[in-house]
């Protein structure tokens, strides 16, 4: 430091420096704007909201567009595109009045007719998400400002559902200009795909800055945004697959928040000045059994079946893979959803399990194949799930052979000869019911149905579960809907066919400046709330 400085000089010289090493600002300027840097193990399969399907994408989509309505922290529907709405008694017909502040990041106003275009797109994209749009039967637009959406049968979920980021609203005129199609031939014709990769055509928050494939997803903020604007000025998505890899990013102000630590990782963090908030989420982790599965060894029946969960000791497989960091869930519906709570946790009783397995003429026990994918999701390791079930089976004379496998290679097994004894994970699409009865109520024609061998063991099939989806959907009172839907719990709890063996708490970490961190059932994480100070 020269000493011919004068004093004030050099205080007001070194004050600066330390604020810009902090990220601060020198006295009496603006503080300096810092970007949020997110280390996870990005899942994109694509950044064109009517392709995505993946927990990554959800951010996105909901950071970068925006649907007609989303949720509060307290999962309830509230306005976001729509400053208001309607619906008929028989809930098949909803109007949609439109803010008439919202416009785009180009700043052209956000119309009917974009409505219409992308929940149109998203029907015809015949892509996961699209099964939002399919009850979609007519979208009129009689002005610029109101879009009507007539269903094909009544949706008591059809708002909540609405907030899916799949259903985020695309300015339909930048997308044609580029490739994109709404029409029956969207399927095969619409080729923007790679465009939307380095663009987006949203009203959100945020505007795609540069993505690239296993390293980096990179927004800025919409300086055209029509609500309250972001304070993060920038988000950077890292790709960084290991746990461990993020904690370290973390310790070394790398990184400002991580995704996916798992319980034994965020121990390294105690001590530390990071913050670690392990949240119930909405996620689980279940067993399936396969009853016409090709290599089911046995008549699998339902008395087979409930010596199988019996002999399962859910407490252990919670500490074996989590440390403890999740909860016990008897139907599969989260906690949290209508008609997921309330319902009897499921028992550990291998002495029951004997019984019911000699009465049913298997006292000498059998073998069973488990095909499973070879992954950690939510912090639980398939693999060491699988052999803490192994050993619990085992106990009761069934042995399991275990087969780790790629997702893709596990996905066309179970699809097509079907896995006897298998393991897999769901998280939510939308905040409603009416997608865990169409996956897992045996339903004919239904996920489970077919992978559990339907089309060789009839019996396996559960006409009830669809005459309660109907039910509850056309439920005049959310209380109506709820009380329909923990039958059709207790309906799939009977069945067991899903065992549930965990909902995995979420572990959100981050450095103490970074403010507004929360899950949310519709959008995972929402950026706009976040500040990094």
């Amino acid at each position: 430091m020269l000493r011919t400085m004068r004093k004030s000089k050099v205080l007001l010289a070194s004050l600066a420096l330390s604020a810009a090493m902090l990220g601060l600002a020198a006295p009496g300027a603006q503080a300096q704007e810092r970007a949020l840097i997110i280390a996870r193990d990005m899942d994109v399969n694509s950044l064109d909201p009517a392709r995505a399907w993946c927990d990554t994408c959800q951010i996105y989509n909901s950071s970068v567009y925006e649907q007609l309505v989303t949720l509060d922290k307290d999962n309830k529907v509230v306005p976001l595109l729509a400053e208001s709405w309607t619906v008929n008694p028989e809930q098949t017909e909803f109007t949609f009045k439109l803010d008439p502040a919202a416009k785009f990041s180009d700043g052209s106003q956000v119309e009917a007719k974009d409505v219409k275009w992308s929940f149109e797109r998203l029907k015809h994209m015949k892509a996961s998400g699209s099964f939002l749009a399919d009850p979609i039967t007519n979208i009129d637009t009689p002005d610029a400002a109101t879009v009507v959406v007539t269903l094909a049968s009544p949706n008591s979920e059809f708002l909540s559902q609405l907030a899916a980021g799949f259903l985020g609203v695309i300015n339909s005129d930048v997308a044609i200009e580029n490739g994109a199609i709404a029409d029956e031939t969207t399927a095969e014709n619409d080729d923007s795909e790679t465009w939307f990769l380095q663009n987006s055509a949203g009203s959100g928050p945020f505007v795609l800055a540069n993505y690239e494939p296993n390293s980096e997803l990179r927004l800025t903020r919409n300086e055209n945004y029509w609500r309250d604007k972001p304070q993060l000025p920038e988000v950077i998505f890292r790709q960084v697959k290991d746990a461990v890899a993020q904690a370290q990013m973390l310790q070394s102000g790398a990184v400002d928040l991580a995704m996916q630590i798992d319980p034994e990782t965020a121990k390294s963090l105690e001590g530390t000045d990071v913050v670690v908030e392990q949240l119930p989420s909405y996620n689980f982790v279940y067993l399936a059994l396969s009853p016409g599965a090709k290599a089911t060894p046995i008549e699998m029946t339902p008395e087979v079946r409930e010596a199988i969960s019996l002999a399962i000791d859910r407490d252990g497989v919670i500490d074996f893979t989590l440390g403890g960091a999740g909860r016990k869930l008897a139907a599969p519906i989260p906690l949290g959803f209508p008609g997921g709570d309330g319902h009897e946790e499921p028992a550990y009783d291998p002495e029951r399990a004997k019984e019911l397995l000699e009465a049913a003429g298997h006292g000498d026990g059998f073998t069973l194949q488990s095909i499973y994918p070879d992954l950690n999701v939510y912090g639980v390791d398939f693999s060491l799930m699988m052999q803490k079930v192994q050993q619990d089976l085992s106990k009761v004379g069934i042995k399991v052979e275990l087969s780790p496998v790629p997702f893709a290679n596990w996905r066309e097994v179970a699809n097509g000869d079907h896995i006897p004894l298998t393991a897999v994970f769901f998280a939510p699409d939308f905040f409603g019911t009416s997608q865990y009865v169409d996956v897992f109520g045996l339903a004919e024609g239904s996920v489970w149905a077919n992978r559990a061998g339907a089309e060789t063991d009839p019996s396996i099939a559960n006409p009830r579960a669809k005459e309660l989806l109907t039910a509850a959907l056309g439920a005049a009172t959310p209380e109506e809907a709820e009380k329909i839907w923990f039958e059709a719990g207790e309906e799939m709890i009977e069945d067991r066919i899903i065992l549930p063996m965990v909902s995995p708490d979420l572990i959100l970490a981050y450095r103490p400046e970074i403010k507004g961190v929360r899950y949310s059932a519709c959008c995972n994480l929402p950026l706009a709330e976040i500040t990094n100070q």
